[in-house]
């Protein structure tokens, strides 16, 4: 199924939820907790008993990206967003003494889902989210109740001719370390994931680039998140085993894409669905950071996937 941004979203989207209005009842909770010596900061809203969605933010994000989603999901999903170790309100240990790799981070979010008791989640994977989710997957597949990936790739050719410069990076870094790091962490970079090549850039608050770049501008940043970037060329290497987990388990997949993205190429979607040929994949009007400009239609589509995993899953242990 591939279906672009000009389908009608699910008419039984609750109206509170298509105004991006969020439930009284249902209020984001901000709290941290201690995961292997780190304080971890999380937003945390919905009923405890419902379906769990755990997301999973991108660069140079945080958890508050998914705002839009609480906003709109939280009165029928238990709805969990944490901030990896270096970003956002968890803690930043120092690049000499921690080892920012993608390794590392899933390991500490997995230790985080199993501090809250999540035993079963529906993955949500933007941007870096997805090395860190698919590396958790992996690890616990018996947790995963769904995937859905936003704008985040599993196969080689989804990086595109925007990675030469980093993959640069990767076979030589001291030579390509500035360069790197003018690149990948740049104001002007760091605006282009947002509105990518979206001609109708008034739709977009600057605030939500200058605060990011505020962000990457604090001291310890640079480093670790060219530490980071660095180990990225081990998510290169473990495509091929994502790739072979998806054709083998064949996961529920919801796969939604920024028509305007410019991070990574506009072939990935469809790579996905070579793995997984039931995949379902939305274009979505938006770029890589979609919730952006598209929030409603991402989140009728979530609603509905999300919605039809748990039927499905009930029926499988009823059977």
């Amino acid at each position: 199924m591939f279906i672009t941004e000009n389908e009608t979203a699910d008419a039984n989207v609750s109206s509170h939820m298509m105004k991006g209005k969020q439930s009284p009842m249902n209020p984001t909770l901000y709290r941290t907790t201690q995961i292997d010596g780190l304080s971890i900061f999380y937003r945390e809203a919905g009923p405890k008993d419902a379906p769990t969605l755990l997301l999973l933010h991108g660069l140079p994000s945080s958890s508050r990206m998914f705002e839009p989603l609480f906003a709109r999901l939280s009165d029928r999903y238990h709805l969990v967003a944490p901030d990896y170790p270096g970003f956002g309100h968890s803690d930043w240990p120092d690049a000499k003494k921690f080892p920012y790799t993608f390794d590392h981070i899933a390991e500490t979010m997995s230790h985080f889902t199993e501090a809250l008791g999540l035993s079963r989640y529906t993955l949500y994977m933007q941007d870096y989210g997805g090395p860190v989710g698919f590396r958790m997957a992996l690890l616990h597949p018996e947790r995963i109740e769904a995937l859905i990936v936003q704008d985040a790739v599993a196969h080689n050719e989804g990086l595109g001719v925007n990675w030469k410069m980093r993959r640069a990076f990767w076979e030589d870094r001291a030579a390509n370390e500035s360069a790197l790091r003018t690149n990948l962490l740049s104001l002007q970079t760091t605006r282009t994931r947002h509105v990518g090549n979206d001609p109708n850039l008034e739709r977009y608050d600057p605030d939500l680039w200058t605060d990011e770049f505020a962000f990457l501008s604090q001291p310890g940043q640079a480093e670790i998140q060219s530490d980071l970037f660095y180990d990225y060329r081990t998510n290169v290497d473990a495509y091929p085993k994502w790739q072979a987990w998806m054709r083998e388990k064949q996961p529920r997949l919801l796969v939604i894409w920024g028509k305007y993205e410019l991070s990574f190429d506009s072939s990935e979607p469809e790579s996905y669905r070579r793995d997984v040929p039931n995949a379902e994949v939305h274009i979505v009007d938006g770029g890589h950071f979609a919730l952006d400009t598209a929030a409603d239609r991402i989140a009728a589509l979530v609603q509905g996937f999300a919605g039809a995993s748990r039927e499905g899953g009930v029926a499988r242990r009823a059977g």
